[in-house]
């Protein structure tokens, strides 16, 4: 079955750096491409970042750029999120989502896959 798990998260102070795993199962990893988005109490939820299959494209929402970084490790089937410099506006639950495109006989169909999510405090 399709597994998302993410890991990582915690309290950290603001100013402080904090690194995200993803550790993906049960579809073609090395073939879908990866996302984070996250949610705050009260917030619609938000892309943060995207890579492409291969790693070699990456995209970041405007508040993020500079700050994080998405990476990921094809043999490991693990996407990572780097969050440096992080605010209290940080603040939210992430989530891995996955982007599968499948080729089927009426034309391609993609699968959206989500984690569970891992909590995000930046506070003092």
């Amino acid at each position: 079955q399709v597994q998302l798990v993410e890991s990582g998260g915690g309290l950290v102070q603001p100013g402080g750096s904090l690194r995200l795993s993803c550790a993906a199962s049960g579809f073609s990893f090395s073939s879908s491409a990866m996302s984070w988005y996250r949610q705050a109490p009260g917030k619609e939820r938000e892309l943060v970042a995207t890579i492409s299959s291969g790693g070699g494209s990456t995209k970041y929402a405007d508040s993020m750029k500079g700050r994080f970084t998405i990476s990921r490790d094809n043999a490991r089937n693990t996407v990572y999120l780097q969050m440096n410099s992080l605010k209290a506006e940080d603040t939210a639950v992430y989530y891995c989502k996955a982007m599968e495109v499948v080729d089927t006989r009426m034309g391609k169909k993609e699968y959206q896959y989500w984690g569970q999510g891992t909590q995000v405090t930046v506070s003092s």
